[in-house]
């Protein structure tokens, strides 16, 4: 009896990016019987007509049944047959190979479709996030401390008798001034926004300027971020800060919820329907960890109107020039409604991230939105492990499934948490340190104020301090840091990550691999000792560290810690309290890295694209993505 087995495995899931290729393999057991052949059934290559699909459902019209579906025959090599197909669109998608013997019958291997998620060529590198609230870069920006008791004392008279106070906010061009140092000085090369549209005032506001994602209008600026001049609006200043962001190279991915909005929105007053109810015929406000956002509604996604209204919104602000959301609270929102809004987000720009903040959730929950749901990106929970025994299980689990369905994104504090510094600066740079270099695909955030060492906490209902300006700092370590996870071809999104240190370990010690399709393969050893108060050590074999090149040079700029041979052909690391070293053979990579990298897959992206938009991805032969990315820097004209 013939046996038939697939790989990628059936069930398995794969992570690939535009200007990919996906190959698959069905094997026979025994040689192939006489006339046999393979098929491999596929919605690849079909995103539109599966965006179509959704949205058509959705929306309440019909469909053919499985449309996108569809045969492509694979071809006999020696012990089975092989389809290899170059990736063209993004999106989720599934595949599985079957023979057909010689009587037409269909024998299929055991197990369930393989998940193919396929994400824009531009997340294979460069994911390094500066989280910014804009309201903090105001009269408060340089200020370590911003509590004044007797004022708020005095403020809080004037709010006892009904008035509003609302003190000056920062504004989208203070922020706009400062993306020299963001992007150039920093090397960020995404800008994160914490939500732009208009807060509560005078109406259910908490707080002293209310909470950006008790939102009044989910595509108006707020009035307090605009400079008032006679010649642009709110939305002209907006598009400013995203044109002059994308002008430096960098992204623009702006913090959305929808799965509430602030009391009286716009949405409340037009469409009371679309929000939950209590028993009493109250309407809900949401929660999460025991807490109740008393100035924030809960919508009800039942309705797949609401879905459409959502959807232009996105859209909205994809026209403006966002790159990608945040997903505020996503996991809250029904995956049926993600998949909608993704699939008309993508109609339009089909390039755009979501990144699922989902904290709190479950991870089947965040599985199902990084496939089905039409996300790419999640919230990763390394900030919150500390010991050698959390960090190490946690970074198991996320480097497993940023292989498989999409990139867990490393921030090193978020806006509901403490600021690092506020414990130490050797705290908050060892935290930095680890969340960058264990990051998979370099995927690395940190938020406004960690360069300068705030200790303030950020609080989204007020307007604290970033002690902009002060010394000491992280500002040139983050600077190094943000710059060798994104160039170094050790941080791109095709490296294999691998954990050397036992189980436990105070200090982690981390192997990086890159594919070394754009030269030799490159290794690096990261070492982070987790212990700040006192010296820890490990013990690496010489086939492993041989094996790495002998790795001496340490990426970060520091003198490199002492590597001791112990005898049986083995060696012992020791590295002081809280530090952290990138070791590798050398000071540079040979192969192509930095923007010279990101610009040749880019390249290479652009002309699968093109092909496939002439010829099925089926029939495309095989070509090297360096092939392509030459032909197309020669002279694209020619080329297509």
């Amino acid at each position: 009896m013939t046996t038939l087995t697939m790989d990628p495995a059936p069930g398995g899931r794969v992570l690939r990016f535009v200007g990919d290729r996906v190959r698959f393999f069905l094997a026979c057991s025994g040689a192939v019987p006489q006339g046999w052949s393979a098929r491999l059934r596929t919605n690849l290559g079909r995103a539109a007509m599966l965006r179509d699909d959704i949205v058509a459902t959705r929306a309440g019209g019909r469909t053919f049944a499985g449309a996108a579906w569809r045969d492509v025959a694979m071809r006999q090599v020696e012990g089975g047959w092989v389809c290899e197909m170059p990736l063209a669109e993004v999106g989720w998608f599934r595949a599985k190979a079957y023979a057909v013997d010689a009587k037409g019958r269909q024998h299929w291997p055991h197990g369930d479709d393989i998940g193919v998620a396929v994400h824009p060529d531009a997340g294979r590198s460069g994911n390094t996030i500066y989280c910014a609230f804009p309201r903090m870069f105001g009269p408060n920006k340089a200020r370590s401390a911003t509590r004044d008791g007797l004022l708020e004392d005095q403020l809080a008279a004037l709010d006892k008798h009904g008035w509003t106070v609302i003190p000056p906010s920062g504004k989208l061009r203070d922020l706009a001034r400062e993306l020299p140092h963001i992007v150039g000085k920093l090397g960020c090369r995404i800008l994160h926004l914490l939500p732009v549209t208009p807060t509560p005032t005078t109406y259910a506001r908490m707080g002293r300027f209310g909470s950006p994602y008790a939102a009044q209008d989910l595509v108006a600026i707020d009035p307090a971020l605009v400079e008032f001049d006679r010649r642009t609006t709110g939305v002209d200043q907006f598009r400013e800060l995203t044109y002059a962001t994308h002008l430096l190279g960098a992204r623009v991915v702006l913090d959305i919820a929808i799965n509430h909005t602030g009391w009286g929105a716009t949405l409340l007053e037009r469409h009371p329907e679309w929000f939950h109810r209590n028993a009493d015929g109250s309407f809900k406000s949401p929660g999460a960890w025991g807490t109740t956002w008393e100035d924030l509604v809960e919508l009800d996604h039942g309705d797949a109107d609401l879905w459409e209204e959502l959807s232009e919104a996105f859209l909205t602000w994809c026209r403006r020039g966002v790159d990608g959301f945040r997903c505020d609270a996503g996991y809250m929102v029904p995956m049926p409604a993600w998949r909608y809004i993704t699939a008309r987000v993508r109609r339009e720009f089909p390039d755009t991230v979501f990144l699922l903040e989902g904290l709190g959730g479950a991870w089947e929950a965040t599985e199902a939105l990084l496939t089905e749901g039409g996300m790419q990106w999640a919230y990763s929970e390394l900030f919150q492990n500390y010991d050698g025994a959390q960090v190490g299980s946690y970074l198991d689990h996320a480097l497993r499934q940023s292989e498989r369905v999409g990139l867990l994104v490393h921030y090193s504090e978020t806006h509901d948490n403490a600021r690092l510094a506020a414990k130490s600066a050797a705290w908050s740079l060892q935290r930095n340190r680890l969340c960058a270099l264990t990051a998979p695909g370099g995927a690395f955030g940190f938020t406004c104020g960690v360069e300068w060492l705030a200790g303030e906490k950020l609080e989204v209902h007020q307007a604290r301090g970033l002690a902009w300006g002060a010394t000491p700092n992280l500002v040139e370590e983050l600077a190094r840091l943000n710059r060798l996870v994104s160039d170094h071809p050790c941080f791109h999104g095709d490296a294999r990550i691998t954990r050397l240190s036992p189980d436990g370990s105070p200090l982690l010690a981390l192997r990086r691999d890159s594919s070394g399709e754009t030269g030799q393969r490159e290794s690096v050893l990261v070492l982070v000792n987790l212990d700040l108060a006192a010296k820890q050590a490990l013990v690496l074999s010489g086939n492993e560290l041989r094996d790495m090149g002998s790795p001496s040079v340490d990426l970060l700029g520091q003198n490199s810690p002492a590597i001791i041979p112990q005898g049986d052909d083995r060696f012992t690391i020791g590295i002081g309290p809280g530090e952290s070293f990138c070791l590798a053979a050398g000071a540079e990579p040979s192969g192509l890295s930095g923007d010279a990298y990101r610009a040749a897959r880019a390249q290479a992206a652009f002309a699968v694209r093109a092909i496939t938009a002439a010829i099925p991805p089926e029939d495309c032969g095989p070509a090297a993505w360096s092939e392509l990315a030459a032909r197309v820097a020669a002279d694209p004209l020619r080329f297509l």
